[in-house]
């Protein structure tokens, strides 16, 4: 007999088909879409890609971190001390927001992988607040009250003058395509590294982690080079896409870029509507966020509460998520990791 070890399902080849229709109709819809259009795909990726990012640490690695808005914060000024300090060019500076969240998330590794459970989400969120009052003592960039890209800086940025004149648009509608495009590289790229990375040998071995960490190193697995290699993995991202995002905004404050409302919690809260551990959840969390921000976001306390009540909803009757209530219904899963094995017939002789 003959055994098979696969992984793909009809459902996955037809999602993976689809999503290749939708990046390429991404790429060409900024010649025909309004700029408001291109502002909110612009938030959704963003936000897609942070709660991706957070799933990969929390939902399929066990570490459930309430400090990511450090490595955002801490992103954007890298960027920014680029620009102002440097001189560089917006667009390549957004590679130091990533170098520079690598290497804040080195020394927060260290702490807080010493701590456990509730201690551990406590020990990330007290690093970055220490790190947000550090940033707030940098005078050359504003200190407190923050500061704003040069006027020369965001004129000269790589590739708006030809995306203007391309598609006809003013200087600004232009930066917004290119962030938008960026944004778009940045959410495809993390998706597609995530999605690759847990159906590896190293992506095993973090579920294993994830699910009894002793047991784990029981049987071979390098627990402590896993939870570092995915931990600096995704806090080097989170600092590219909270560059990208202060790039876009071209304004800067330490209470805005480290706010914990804003890239954490909902974050937490897009992971969890969808479905923690699973990549389609924060897609379909990211979608009824942005509704909800759309409906209820001129009502002021009303939109928190009904973010607040929808959370409850959800953790009472689908605990699982929207998408796990959804792929429990009909068996969907449109990025499959699970490993199944096939049975291919009789073997010769």
């Amino acid at each position: 007999m003959t055994y098979r070890v696969t992984t793909r399902t009809r459902a996955s080849t037809l999602a993976g088909l689809a999503a290749l229709a939708l990046v390429g109709i991404g790429l060409i819809l900024p010649a025909f879409a309004s700029r408001s259009l291109i502002q909110d795909l612009f938030f959704i990726l963003t936000m897609l890609t942070l709660a991706q990012l957070w799933n990969l640490i929390a939902g399929y690695g066990g570490m459930v971190s309430v400090g990511q808005q450090a490595f955002v914060g801490i992103g954007a000024y890298a960027m920014f001390a680029g620009v102002i300090l440097w001189g560089w060019d917006p667009v390549p500076a957004i590679l130091l927001g990533g170098v520079a969240a690598v290497l804040l998330a080195i020394p927060m590794a260290f702490f807080a992988f010493r701590l456990q459970g509730a201690y551990f989400a406590i020990g990330t969120w007290v690093i970055a607040e220490v790190t947000r009052l550090l940033v707030a003592q940098w005078k050359t960039l504003g200190g407190g009250t923050g500061t704003s890209l040069p006027r020369e800086a965001t004129a000269d940025i790589i590739g708006v003058a030809t995306i203007a004149e391309t598609f006809g648009l003013r200087d600004a509608a232009a930066r917004d395509v290119l962030a938008y495009w960026l944004a778009l590289a940045l959410a495809v790229g993390t998706m597609g590294a995530i999605y690759a990375l847990l159906r590896s040998r190293t992506g095993l071995a973090l579920a294993a982690v994830r699910d009894n960490d002793n047991a784990a190193r029981s049987v071979g697995v390098d627990a402590r080079r896993v939870k570092w290699v995915v931990f600096l993995a995704a806090a080097g991202m989170t600092g590219l896409v909270g560059a990208l995002i202060y790039m876009q905004t071209a304004r800067i404050s330490p209470d805005a870029a480290f706010s914990v409302t804003n890239w954490t919690a909902y974050v937490i809260f897009i992971a969890v509507i969808g479905g923690i551990g699973r990549l389609e959840g924060p897609i379909l969390g990211v979608l009824v966020f942005w509704g909800l921000q759309t409906a209820f976001a001129d009502y002021g306390s009303w939109y928190l509460l009904a973010l607040g009540l929808l959370a409850i909803v959800t953790m009472l009757f689908a605990p699982r998520g929207l998408w796990g209530l959804l792929a429990d219904r009909w068996n969907l899963q449109l990025f499959p990791i699970q490993r199944r094995l096939t049975f291919e017939g009789a073997k010769d002789g």
